[in-house]
């Protein structure tokens, strides 16, 4: 059977951070909505990767609306967002069909600048190892809040906190990549809370998580100065 690329796009931010009623995935940035420009992101990667977006049903009719607004063209599937970031990713693995062999990524939605050379470093890394995520290196001191202070975080005298050697931690990003099968069997299982990305669901799993280099402009946007940032890259690319 030939060998596909699927990526999910998780997209299920109510933007709370940011202030407004508008979930942050649509907010524009340079004059178009942030989601636009993740899907366009992975459609540059590829022509022939399969785009599953994962979306809350109840922002559905929105997002159609942009999407005539804008004359947004990128083809792509829609499933419903669930409860958590795990049943999201459930929903969206339901698109892939069961028999499918290649990879699969999954993205946040609110990260429009992965590279196309990271993109492609993640799936063709997951053909080999099945399981692969892209991380940066930590540029800023790391200070450790020890449990027994956790009431008074802002406290820094030892024995309170203690600085940890930054070269030893990664920022992780997306897409985090995998074999499909794998990440489909490793869905199979029942949701814990420490599924906090879809790597700790696959190390659950038994399987071990392959680092690869991302790229720093591949932010998450969270914040009102995360929008600042972005569209100071955006400008920096024209």
């Amino acid at each position: 059977m030939k060998s596909e690329e699927f990526v999910i796009i998780v997209a299920g931010g109510k933007g709370l951070r940011m202030g407004g009623d508008i979930p942050k995935q649509f907010l524009p940035i340079g004059g178009k909505p942030i989601l636009m420009r993740t899907l366009e992101r992975f459609r540059a990667y590829s022509e022939a990767l399969q785009i599953i977006l994962v979306l809350p049903e109840a922002q559905q009719d929105y997002w159609q609306e942009l999407c005539k607004q804008y004359e947004f063209q990128v083809d792509y599937q829609i499933a419903n967002g669930g409860q958590t970031r795990f049943h999201s990713v459930q929903n969206g693995l339901t698109l892939v069909p069961d028999d499918a062999e290649g990879v699969v990524g999954v993205h946040d939605g609110v990260r429009p600048f992965p590279s196309i050379e990271v993109i492609t470093r993640c799936y063709e890394t997951a053909r080999q190892t099945k399981a692969v995520i892209p991380v940066i290196p930590v540029v800023e001191t790391v200070r450790q809040i020890l449990p027994s202070n956790q009431s008074n975080p802002n406290a820094v005298s030892n024995p309170s906190s203690i600085t940890v050697p930054r070269d030893q931690y990664r920022l992780v990003q997306t897409p985090q990549t995998f074999d499909i099968q794998l990440l489909k069997a490793a869905n199979r299982q029942p949701y814990n809370d420490g599924f906090t990305d879809d790597a700790s669901v696959v190390e659950s799993y038994g399987h071990p998580i392959t680092l690869v280099e991302g790229n720093r402009e591949n932010i998450k946007i969270t914040t009102p100065y995360d929008i600042t940032v972005a569209e100071a890259i955006i400008n920096s690319q024209l």
